[in-house]
């Protein structure tokens, strides 16, 4: 596992808005005050998703990227990208992986942060067949494709993108975490990042509540004091 020091850069790819913030809000903004820097990829922009359809597809996509811009600064994040695939269809293409992968190459991140490949029968919520796809597409784009000069070469040859090893991965929503990142300190602004979608959340009575119980149990769950959160990742080594 990478020492905290070894950690200067980190590329957060997601498939929604607000998936972020569910599953590693606390653990960025612990990063962000340790001076990281930090950038947001989302595949979509969530136009599937929220509880009230007063607008189209494309007035909610409008919406969610504000809501996860405004999320995103709650923890200290200010880049934020979007690549604009169709919320629900996602699958682990090459374009995807291109598109990752480029990313990989402009951020240059010491560490990734994504979805679990795999489906969760332990805790189906994580296992949205986006978030899969999204995972699997991350974890292609950074073993072999963003440090194999060779894959995408259009990335090189129109971009200037050259390779990048990516050193680390940590997977969330998985049923086996190796890690857990204590955010006691930062559980209050992971909150104010959830919060911020509200179109996703407004409807949900008691959600402040529940998010705050979920991860004290998360905290219990990973041995910590009474009282103290956590957020679980599996990590994966990439540096070899």
């Amino acid at each position: 596992m990478l020492a905290e020091n070894q950690v200067n850069r980190v590329l957060v790819v997601t498939a929604h808005p607000d998936d972020a913030d569910f599953g590693a809000a606390g653990t960025v903004a612990l990063m962000v005050d340790r001076g990281v820097e930090v950038t947001y990829l989302l595949v979509t922009d969530g136009d599937a998703g929220g509880n009230e359809r007063a607008q189209d597809n494309a007035g909610m996509a409008e919406l969610r990227r504000s809501e996860q811009i405004a999320a995103a600064k709650a923890v200290g994040v200010t880049d934020v990208r979007f690549l604009g695939y169709s919320d629900g269809t996602v699958v682990p293409s090459l374009e995807l992986r291109r598109d990752i992968a480029r990313v990989i190459r402009q951020v240059r991140p010491d560490l990734v942060i994504t979805h679990h490949p795999d489906r969760n029968y332990q805790f189906v919520a994580p296992s949205h067949p986006d978030h899969r796809a999204v995972g699997g597409a991350t974890l292609d784009a950074v073993y072999p494709d963003a440090r194999n000069p060779y894959a995408f070469p259009e990335l090189l040859r129109d971009e200037g993108l050259t390779e990048w090893t990516v050193r680390e991965v940590w997977l969330n929503g998985g049923s086996a975490p190796n890690h857990w990142v204590d955010i006691t300190d930062a559980l209050d602004r992971k909150v104010a990042a959830l919060l911020s979608h509200v179109s996703q959340v407004s409807h949900r009575e008691g959600f402040e509540a529940f998010v705050r119980e979920r991860f004290l149990q998360n905290g219990a769950t990973a041995g910590l004091p009474t009282g103290r959160a956590a957020e679980p990742f599996q990590i994966v080594p990439t540096s070899f």
